[in-house]
């Protein structure tokens, strides 16, 4: 009996380990710099990479990183092929009734629109215009809902192939995240300008969690609350986001 009785224990000490040591899978696009995206060795990388890494030390967690489609990020989420998402993703109220999100790691970014220069867009009065966005982003949601009626909304699988045909002259304008478009026009040698006011949709960035995961919800969002704490999360920004920040260090 005292054999069975310690053999019981064994195995309920190694179940313990092997949950401990279990690999928390965040999924993100790759394709969304400087949030994240491949580099030359195709790895992923970015602002939320080095977050995400910085949050599983900072929690005592083992983690990895995939790469999953923007479209299908939150199907994939519900049906736990991962854990956790990193990219970029805005919290809404409309998202918030599939999942659950984290406290924010970056504050609300204007959305903004972006045009050739010189080319005379005014978002105000915008008619029989070709209008690019993001599929399944809050920008895509804002331009169905307000423009829609008067301009053909022209949806990609990625913000870069509406940048693509933005500079190939196939779109008239596109409207995405501030701190996504500001290092592509300031690269754009002065082809490309933001044009028309800034439009504040969302409530921040955060990550996104299924609603049955209370725990790793926790961990997360204790661990980020230290990183804001001592100044990691705006060091990580100033970093990926050239005059962003400070936003959160006390």
């Amino acid at each position: 009996m005292k054999k069975l009785i310690l053999t019981a224990a064994a195995l309920l000490a190694l179940g313990s380990a092997t949950q401990a040591q279990e690999t928390v899978r965040i999924a993100t696009e790759g394709a969304y710099a400087p949030w994240n995206f491949l580099n030359d060795a195709g790895e992923p990388a970015g602002f939320e990479i080095d977050l995400g890494n910085a949050i599983c030390a900072k929690a005592a967690i083992t983690c990895e990183f995939i790469i999953n489609d923007w479209d299908s990020i939150i199907p994939n989420l519900l049906a736990g092929n991962y854990d956790v998402i990193m990219a970029g993703m805005s919290i809404t109220d409309e998202r918030l009734e599939t999942i659950d999100f984290t406290q924010n790691y970056f504050p609300p970014d204007p959305s903004l629109f972006v045009a050739a220069a010189g080319a005379g867009i005014d978002p105000t009065a915008l008619e029989g215009k070709r209008v690019g966005v993001q599929g399944g982003t809050i920008q895509a949601a804002y331009a169905e809902e307000n423009l829609a009626a008067k301009n053909t909304v022209v949806s990609f699988g990625t913000a870069d192939q509406a940048m693509a045909d933005l500079a190939a002259g196939n779109l008239d304008t596109i409207i995405a995240d501030g701190a996504y478009l500001e290092p592509v026009v300031a690269a754009s040698s002065g082809a490309l300008e933001f044009v028309g006011e800034e439009v504040m949709i969302g409530n921040g960035v955060g990550a996104g969690l299924r609603k049955d995961e209370a725990e790793l919800k926790t961990k997360f969002d204790d661990a980020l609350t230290a990183l804001k704490a001592d100044g990691t999360v705006d060091k990580l920004i100033a970093q990926w986001f050239e005059g962003r920040g400070p936003y959160f260090a006390e």
